[in-house]
Protein backbone atom coordinates (compact mmCIF):
# COMPACT_ATOMS: atom_id res chain seq x y z
CA UNK A 1 0.00 0.00 0.00
CA UNK A 2 1.51 3.31 -1.01
CA UNK A 3 1.86 5.64 2.11
CA UNK A 4 0.33 9.05 2.46
CA UNK A 5 2.64 11.51 0.21
CA UNK A 6 -0.12 14.60 1.61
CA UNK A 7 0.53 13.79 5.68
CA UNK A 8 -2.76 12.95 6.51
CA UNK A 9 -4.23 15.89 3.94
CA UNK A 10 -6.31 14.11 1.64
CA UNK A 11 -8.10 12.01 4.16
CA UNK A 12 -9.54 15.72 5.73
CA UNK A 13 -8.96 17.95 2.19
CA UNK A 14 -12.98 18.16 2.24
CA UNK A 15 -13.55 19.05 5.80
CA UNK A 16 -10.68 21.24 5.45
CA UNK A 17 -12.08 22.70 2.18
CA UNK A 18 -15.46 23.56 4.02
CA UNK A 19 -13.59 25.17 7.00
CA UNK A 20 -11.15 27.33 5.42
CA UNK A 21 -10.90 31.30 7.38
CA UNK A 22 -9.25 34.57 6.02
CA UNK A 23 -6.90 34.21 8.89
CA UNK A 24 -3.47 35.58 7.65
CA UNK A 25 -4.70 37.02 4.20
CA UNK A 26 -3.81 40.50 5.85
CA UNK A 27 -0.10 39.35 6.68
CA UNK A 28 0.17 38.37 3.50
CA UNK A 29 -0.69 41.63 1.92
CA UNK A 30 1.13 43.76 3.94
CA UNK A 31 4.24 41.50 3.54
CA UNK A 32 4.03 41.58 -0.48
CA UNK A 33 4.05 45.32 -0.86
CA UNK A 34 7.72 44.92 0.21
CA UNK A 35 8.26 42.74 -3.50
CA UNK A 36 8.40 44.08 -6.85
CA UNK A 37 5.62 44.47 -8.85
CA UNK A 38 4.31 41.62 -10.84
CA UNK A 39 6.72 39.30 -8.01
CA UNK A 40 6.90 35.15 -8.49
CA UNK A 41 5.84 33.81 -5.58
CA UNK A 42 5.62 29.97 -4.83
CA UNK A 43 2.55 29.02 -2.03
CA UNK A 44 4.26 26.18 -0.40
CA UNK A 45 2.10 23.58 1.02
CA UNK A 46 -0.84 25.84 -0.93
CA UNK A 47 -3.92 23.89 -0.08
CA UNK A 48 -7.15 25.04 -1.98
CA UNK A 49 -4.87 28.70 -1.74
CA UNK A 50 -7.65 30.37 -0.31
CA UNK A 51 -6.62 32.68 1.80
CA UNK A 52 -2.75 32.82 0.90
CA UNK A 53 -2.02 32.43 -2.77
CA UNK A 54 -5.98 34.44 -3.18
CA UNK A 55 -3.98 37.46 -1.63
CA UNK A 56 -0.75 37.41 -3.39
CA UNK A 57 -2.88 36.95 -6.83
CA UNK A 58 -5.16 39.70 -5.57
CA UNK A 59 -2.01 42.12 -4.94
CA UNK A 60 -0.67 41.25 -8.40
CA UNK A 61 1.99 38.54 -7.70
CA UNK A 62 2.36 35.52 -10.31
CA UNK A 63 1.55 32.82 -8.10
CA UNK A 64 2.97 29.03 -8.09
CA UNK A 65 1.52 26.63 -5.74
CA UNK A 66 2.79 22.95 -4.49
CA UNK A 67 0.68 20.60 -2.33
CA UNK A 68 0.46 16.72 -1.90
CA UNK A 69 -3.15 16.36 -1.43
CA UNK A 70 -5.04 15.69 -4.84
CA UNK A 71 -8.25 17.42 -3.46
CA UNK A 72 -6.79 20.31 -2.17
CA UNK A 73 -4.54 21.31 -5.67
CA UNK A 74 -7.85 20.52 -7.60
CA UNK A 75 -9.82 23.03 -5.50
CA UNK A 76 -7.18 25.49 -6.05
CA UNK A 77 -6.85 24.82 -9.89
CA UNK A 78 -10.60 25.38 -10.24
CA UNK A 79 -10.49 28.65 -8.08
CA UNK A 80 -6.83 30.16 -9.42
CA UNK A 81 -6.83 28.85 -13.28
CA UNK A 82 -4.17 31.44 -13.41
CA UNK A 83 -1.46 29.83 -11.27
CA UNK A 84 0.59 27.36 -12.30
CA UNK A 85 0.43 24.09 -9.36
CA UNK A 86 2.25 20.83 -8.79
CA UNK A 87 0.60 18.07 -6.90
CA UNK A 88 3.59 16.39 -4.94
CA UNK A 89 5.73 17.03 -1.47
CA UNK A 90 7.15 20.15 -1.11
CA UNK A 91 10.72 18.02 -0.28
CA UNK A 92 9.79 17.15 -3.87
CA UNK A 93 8.75 19.77 -5.45
CA UNK A 94 10.55 20.37 -8.97
CA UNK A 95 9.27 24.05 -8.36
CA UNK A 96 12.03 24.66 -5.87
CA UNK A 97 14.23 24.53 -9.92
CA UNK A 98 12.93 28.23 -10.44
CA UNK A 99 14.01 31.54 -9.08
CA UNK A 100 11.13 33.48 -7.24
CA UNK A 101 10.96 36.92 -5.41
CA UNK A 102 9.31 35.41 -2.49
CA UNK A 103 8.52 32.35 -1.23
CA UNK A 104 5.24 31.72 1.38
CA UNK A 105 5.09 28.75 3.52
CA UNK A 106 2.26 29.35 6.04
CA UNK A 107 0.55 26.75 8.51
CA UNK A 108 3.30 24.52 6.80
CA UNK A 109 6.48 24.14 8.08
CA UNK A 110 5.95 22.70 12.12
CA UNK A 111 3.53 20.11 10.02
CA UNK A 112 6.86 18.58 9.10
CA UNK A 113 9.73 16.14 10.89
CA UNK A 114 12.35 18.35 12.16
CA UNK A 115 15.31 17.47 9.79
CA UNK A 116 12.51 17.74 7.00
CA UNK A 117 11.85 21.28 8.39
CA UNK A 118 15.51 22.72 8.06
CA UNK A 119 16.29 20.88 4.77
CA UNK A 120 13.16 22.94 3.30
CA UNK A 121 14.77 26.01 4.87
CA UNK A 122 17.65 24.67 2.93
CA UNK A 123 15.56 24.26 -0.55
CA UNK A 124 13.99 27.57 0.26
CA UNK A 125 16.84 30.01 0.20
CA UNK A 126 18.28 28.17 -3.48
CA UNK A 127 15.37 29.16 -5.01
CA UNK A 128 15.22 32.40 -3.76
CA UNK A 129 16.52 35.19 -6.06
CA UNK A 130 18.97 37.32 -4.23
CA UNK A 131 16.95 39.48 -1.88
CA UNK A 132 13.97 37.05 -2.19
CA UNK A 133 12.08 37.06 1.07
CA UNK A 134 10.19 33.92 2.28
CA UNK A 135 7.72 34.24 5.28
CA UNK A 136 6.51 31.60 6.86
CA UNK A 137 4.59 30.80 10.20
CA UNK A 138 6.10 29.06 12.96
CA UNK A 139 5.59 29.25 17.23
CA UNK A 140 8.35 30.78 18.84
CA UNK A 141 8.01 28.12 21.52
CA UNK A 142 9.67 25.11 21.40
CA UNK A 143 6.84 22.16 21.51
CA UNK A 144 5.44 19.48 20.10
CA UNK A 145 1.14 18.99 19.61
CA UNK A 146 -1.50 17.08 17.74
CA UNK A 147 -2.75 18.99 14.85
CA UNK A 148 -6.31 19.81 15.33
CA UNK A 149 -7.37 18.81 11.94
CA UNK A 150 -5.05 15.49 10.77
CA UNK A 151 -4.11 14.42 14.25
CA UNK A 152 -0.88 14.10 13.44
CA UNK A 153 2.07 15.22 15.42
CA UNK A 154 3.30 19.11 14.60
CA UNK A 155 6.65 20.12 15.80
CA UNK A 156 8.11 24.02 16.38
CA UNK A 157 11.43 23.66 16.73
CA UNK A 158 11.31 27.03 18.42
CA UNK A 159 12.64 31.21 17.87
CA UNK A 160 16.38 29.82 18.88
CA UNK A 161 16.37 26.71 15.78
CA UNK A 162 14.25 28.05 13.05
CA UNK A 163 16.89 31.49 13.52
CA UNK A 164 19.59 29.14 13.48
CA UNK A 165 18.24 27.64 10.11
CA UNK A 166 17.83 30.49 8.47
CA UNK A 167 20.65 31.72 9.20
CA UNK A 168 22.26 28.36 8.02
CA UNK A 169 20.39 28.87 4.87
CA UNK A 170 22.17 32.21 4.16
CA UNK A 171 18.64 33.94 5.40
CA UNK A 172 18.65 37.15 7.77
CA UNK A 173 15.08 37.87 9.91
CA UNK A 174 14.06 40.89 9.01
CA UNK A 175 10.70 41.41 10.52
CA UNK A 176 8.26 39.53 12.37
CA UNK A 177 4.47 39.38 12.48
CA UNK A 178 1.57 38.14 14.27
CA UNK A 179 -1.79 37.92 12.97
CA UNK A 180 -5.12 38.47 13.64
CA UNK A 181 -5.11 34.32 14.95
CA UNK A 182 -2.13 35.53 16.98
CA UNK A 183 -0.01 33.14 14.74
CA UNK A 184 3.64 34.22 14.74
CA UNK A 185 5.96 34.80 11.35
CA UNK A 186 9.11 35.07 10.43
CA UNK A 187 10.23 37.46 7.74
CA UNK A 188 13.88 36.83 6.10
CA UNK A 189 15.91 38.00 3.41
CA UNK A 190 17.72 36.08 1.16
CA UNK A 191 21.29 37.82 1.83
Amino acid sequence: MQSDRSNGWEAVAHQFIAQRSSIGAATVQTWCQMLPAGASVLDIGCGTGVPISEALINKGCVVYGVDASPSLVAEFNRQFPQAQTACEPVEESQFFGRKYDGIVAIGLLFLLHPDVQQALIQRVSTALKPGGRFLFSAPIQKAAWADLTTGRQSVSLGDEAYRQALADAGLKVIGEYFDEGENHYYDSINS
